[in-house]
């Protein structure tokens, strides 16, 4: 296996060595593991909005695959994958094209999601699916550009106020791990916004976050669930 493959591995889908490495361990672990168990849903011909890399692809069983970004202020895409550059507005693809659609980490980007949403609709095929994630707490990120946080009723409402139904919502990392996260993600980004030096401050990092990635996974086990306080909505709609 080649050091890039490794990286991007740890990046997207950690195991044990994220553990020491990764400061967003909990948060791409959780996301991986919730695409993995709804990936059935996603097949034949694919388009995936805000593709980046496109770490899911592999997990689909796809005839086609297209991936579509925006090129913006404060996204660097010079290690990204995509096929096909759009203004953000209209989806360039005719009606009824695609079988499925993913678009993950993408929503809260979004201004007005109320047309994105009917972009979505326009180019899926009747009973397409689109598999959707969304960061219920986070902090804020790729500035200016980051809009909204959704709560798993608000949601709902969006999506079926756009001719979507829900198949199967997960609530990502609903336990204390997500509190544990929240801090590694704090850490992360004071060490690295210090800029006193590129590898002192990210070694800093991650010897910190390795000890709270792994208190996090002990407390994990040990505390109790709460379901109102969670990292991401994982959601599968078919069009309707």
């Amino acid at each position: 296996m080649s050091l890039i493959s490794i990286i991007k591995k740890q990046t997207f889908n950690p195991d044990i060595l994220g553990v020491f490495i990764n400061p967003f361990f909990f948060a791409r672990r959780a996301l991986y593991q919730s695409v993995v168990a709804t990936a059935h849903h996603i097949k034949g011909d694919i388009i995936d909005i805000g593709c980046g890399q496109k770490p899911y692809k592999h997990l689909f069983a796809h005839k086609k695959y297209i991936g579509i970004e925006v090129e913006q202020e404060g996204h660097d895409h010079a290690n990204e994958d995509v096929d096909v550059f759009y203004d953000g507005k209209r989806i360039p693809f005719d009606d009824n094209t695609f079988d499925s659609a993913i678009t993950s980490q993408v929503l809260e980007h979004v201004f007005e999601p109320d047309a994105f949403l009917k972009e979505i609709h326009r180019v899926l095929k009747p009973d397409g699916h689109l598999l959707l994630t969304v960061p219920f707490v986070w902090d804020e990120h790729e500035q200016p550009y980051d809009y909204a946080r959704y709560s798993s009723f608000g949601l709902k409402y969006l999506l079926e106020k756009n001719d979507f139904q829900i198949v199967t919502h997960i609530k990502n990392l609903h336990d204390t791990r997500v509190i544990f996260q929240l801090i590694n993600a704090y850490i992360y980004k004071i060490t690295v916004g210090l800029r006193i030096n590129k590898y002192a401050s990210i070694l800093v990092s991650f010897i910190f976050n390795a000890w709270i990635n792994v208190l996090g996974i002990v407390l994990g086990f040990i505390l109790p669930n709460n379901k109102d306080l969670y990292l991401d909505n994982v959601v599968v709609v078919k069009k309707v």
